[in-house]
Formats: C-alpha cells, sequence, structure tokens
C-alpha cells in the first residue's frame, strides 16, 4: 500500500510539473507542501524510529517537485518583451552614457580638462559625483571647501555629467567661483581616459553585452575604474566627496591610505581608494585598471575598489619601478566607520570627552583628511559643540550651516 501512495503522490507532482506555465507558482508550491506533509505521516505510521531519517531523505531528493522560475521570454516590460539580458544591456548602455565618449565630448573633455589644469595649480585635485546634481548637499559642499581652505590656490575637477552645464551644479560651485576659487565640473569621457590601458577593451565587453556587470551598480564601479584612469592620465590627488581635507598635500606623492593594521605587526591589512595621490602614468595605476579588468567581479561590493587597490599594492609591494608609500590610518582614516558617530555628537561623558579629545589631537598632529563614512554617517546631524562643529568650523571658506547634517 505504501508503494501505491508513493506512486500517486509522485504522479500528482509530475502532473503539476507538466503544467506549471498554465498555473501560478504559489498554488503549485502550497500544494506541493501539504501534498509531502501527507506522505511524510503515513511514513512515519508505518516506519520505525531508525528508519524514517533514511527514508525522508531519499524521499525528499525524489519527490518535492520542481518549481522553475518563467522563462525570460516571458518577461515583459510595457508593451514590449524582453529578457534580463536585454534589460540589463538597454540599462547599463543608458549608464554608460552617463560617463561619456558621444557627440564630441572626448575633445571637448580633453581639451576642457587640460585648459583648467594649468601649471599654476597649487594641488590639483579630482571628485566624481554620479547621482543626480541635486544630491550635491552640504556635505559635500563642505568637502569642497575643506580642499580651498588648506589649498587657496588649487584645482578641483569634479567629474559628473549631472553637475556639468546644468543649473543647480552652477549654483553649488557659483560662490566658490565668486571668491576666486579655481573649481569645475566636466562629464567625463571614460573612454578616452581608458585608452591604451586594459580597461578599454573591457568596456567595450561591457557596452556590447559580453561582460557580466553583475548586481552591484555598474555606475559606482565605473567610478571605481574612472578613478584610477584619470590619476593614470593627468595625475593629482583623488578624494571622495565625503573626505574632510585637514591640512595641506602639497608634499604628498605617490601615496595611498591603510584603512586598518595588523595589531601585532602593525603591517597594513587593507587600503582604501577614497584618497589617491600619483603622478600620472604611474605604473601602480596600470597595474590597478589591469586588475580591474582581468579580475572585475559586479557581484561583490568593494572587489574592484578598496580591495582591488589593496590585492595590487600588496602583489607589486617592493619592487622594482613601484615607488609609492603606504600611510597608516591617522592619515586619512583616523576614525572607522564604527566610530565617525561619536564626533558629529557632543560627549555626554567624562570617558568620551577624554576620548574624543585624543582622537581630534592624534587628528592635528598625523592627519590630512578625515573620511567621514557618508554612508553611516549620514543619519547624524553636527552638534553645536561637538568635535565635527569644530573640524567644520575649522575648514570652511563659505561656512554657510556648518552645523547642518
Amino acid at each position: 500500500m505504501d508503494n501505491e501512495i508513493v506512486k500517486k503522490v509522485t504522479a500528482m507532482f509530475d502532473h503539476r510539473r507538466l503544467n506549471r506555465f498554465g498555473s501560478s507558482l504559489f498554488p503549485a508550491f502550497a500544494a506541493s507542501v501539504i501534498a509531502l506533509i501527507v506522505f511524510t505521516v503515513v511514513i512515519v505510521s508505518n516506519l520505525s524510529v531508525r528508519d524514517i531519517s533514511e527514508v525522508v531523505k531519499i524521499e525528499i531528493k525524489t519527490v518535492v517537485p520542481y518549481l522553475p522560475l518563467r522563462s525570460e521570454k516571458e518577461l515583459s516590460v510595457g508593451s514590449s518583451n524582453y529578457t534580463i539580458k536585454q534589460i540589463t544591456t538597454v540599462n547599463n548602455l543608458e549608464v554608460l552614457e552617463f560617463f561619456g565618449g558621444k557627440g564630441g565630448v572626448s575633445e571637448k573633455f580633453q581639451q576642457r580638462a587640460t585648459e583648467f589644469l594649468r601649471d599654476d595649480c597649487e594641488v590639483s585635485f579630482m571628485m566624481t559625483w554620479i547621482s543626480p546634481a541635486e544630491m550635491f548637499g552640504k556635505r559635500e559642499v563642505l568637502s569642497v571647501e575643506s580642499v580651498f581652505k588648506s589649498h587657496p590656490r588649487g584645482c578641483l575637477i569634479i567629474l559628473s555629467s549631472t553637475m556639468d552645464n546644468s543649473p543647480r551644479g552652477f549654483s553649488v560651485l557659483r560662490p566658490f567661483l565668486d571668491r576666486g576659487y579655481r573649481v569645475t565640473a566636466l562629464t567625463p569621457d571614460l573612454p578616452f581616459l581608458l585608452k591604451d590601458t586594459a580597461g578599454e577593451s573591457w568596456l567595450e565587453e561591457i557596452r556590447t553585452g559580453k561582460r557580466d556587470p553583475g548586481k552591484i551598480s555598474l555606475a559606482q564601479n565605473l567610478s571605481n575604474l574612472m578613478r584610477l584612469a584619470y590619476l593614470f592620465k593627468f595625475g593629482g590627488v583623488y578624494l571622495d566627496t565625503d573626505m574632510i581635507v585637514l591640512k595641506s598635500f602639497k608634499t604628498l606623492r605617490n601615496v595611498i591610505g591603510a584603512q586598518t593594521l595588523e595589531p601585532v605587526s602593525r603591517n597594513w591589512t587593507r587600503l582604501n581608494n577614497a584618497v589617491l595621490v600619483f603622478d600620472k602614468n604611474h605604473p601602480l595605476l596600470r597595474k590597478c585598471i589591469e586588475e580591474f579588468a582581468l579580475t572585475f567581479n559586479g557581484n561583490v561590493w568593494g572587489h574592484n575598489g578598496p580591495y582591488l587597490v589593496s590585492r595590487v599594492a600588496r602583489a607589486v609591494e617592493g619592487t622594482d619601478g613601484y615607488n609609492f608609500t603606504v600611510m597608516t590610518p591617522p592619515a586619512f582614516y583616523s576614525v572607522n566607520w564604527i566610530e565617525i558617530g561619536k564626533l558629529f555628537n557632543v560627549p555626554r561623558t567624562e570617558k568620551d570627552t577624554k576620548r574624543v579629545r585624543v582622537k581630534v589631537l592624534e587628528m592635528q598632529s598625523r592627519s590630512y583628511g578625515l573620511h567621514l563614512w557618508n554612508k553611516f554617517s549620514s543619519k547624524f546631524e553636527i552638534e553645536k559643540g561637538s568635535a565635527m562643529d569644530k573640524i567644520v568650523s575649522d575648514h570652511c571658506v563659505i561656512c554657510e550651516n556648518v552645523s547642518v547634517s
């Protein structure tokens, strides 16, 4: 009798498998679960405890129905049918357009960048902005202010198609231009920046759908690549837009910052790419671009960013021709993302007061910049009288709404 039950249940599941496209997934799954419970009860009632686990393991593998995802052909967008691959390709093409390479952008970018980066720049800085111009807020403005507080004769290029030639972009930069600071927003041209590097073929593979962009935002990964390509082409200083500059970078050359150290040996364990200071054509940058193209993984956060520069620096460290310096965490990452919130609040205890005071003194003596870790600190407002309130007040040039998040 038990064999007959098994045959009936299996036949029922086979019937549902054959008709899975004619019914919804949920009823099929619910019926399958109920049938499995009935089947298990019958088995349990006719077997000893010793035999239960062995039989259930076997039958689960052979009886639980296969519930496939709907085929790509069944997916529809609007009135047209698209496969998942087609939808992804369309979205990625829109992202790629954001990074330039069309309609004479190449010639304009090269000309504008070259004209802007004259020899009289004290230090040449670069940032990227891939979000809408309306999202370039007070935090990002404070970062720009800090650049010019420490480098009044410095130059800053913001690579962004949303900030370039937009009313919002102009309104953000106008207060700096009115004060004589040299800052501009340029629509980037990634194909130009990657020309004659390993990244050139990688970009073409992404454009034609031959390379899987992965689940992580393609724009974010392109931003990681663009900072490397820009520095390789022009040289200078790359800064994340959540970096507060604390002192002049004029003496820094071919530098990258460590985020963490091994507690005993004090050797670096991880680098970060939120600050990069390099001469143009530096071999480490070329190697990083090669690593990006060869090992690209769009499904793992950080693989193409901070983890990438860590892998490459570890591989070439000490090799002839690769002259660069790894600076210890206090240089740029004196406060980690877990502790950053304490700088935004007025200390509530004597212990916290002492800890913040020590950290601020360390930054004053050893730090070139402070990474705010916006992903984690954006929810914090700057309390009046907090350490961050003092830091921002000391490093602003416009100094409007310095106590607002």
